[in-house]
């Protein structure tokens, strides 16, 4: 595994939120290391609004943790 993740500290909160979503989909990757599978899986939540809403919670979760260990940009 590479060092993909040197540190939580961006710039700005809109950084901040692309770092989030970039934790949320490596999260995916290392759940389910197989492409082929996650894209076979794929049809079956990208039109469901359960799996886009859980989706969303776990970017803000990962914001929530990012803003924090940005002092929240003040």
């Amino acid at each position: 595994m590479s060092d993909w993740l040197p540190s939580l500290k961006t710039k700005t909160p809109q950084e901040g939120y692309e770092l989030a979503i970039l934790l949320a989909r490596k999260a995916i990757g290392y759940t389910q290391p197989s492409a082929d599978v996650r894209e076979k899986l794929r049809p079956k939540y990208e039109e469901d609004a359960d799996s886009l809403t859980l989706a969303s919670q776990v970017v803000a979760i990962h914001y929530q943790t990012v803003a924090a260990a940005n002092n929240y940009w003040q």
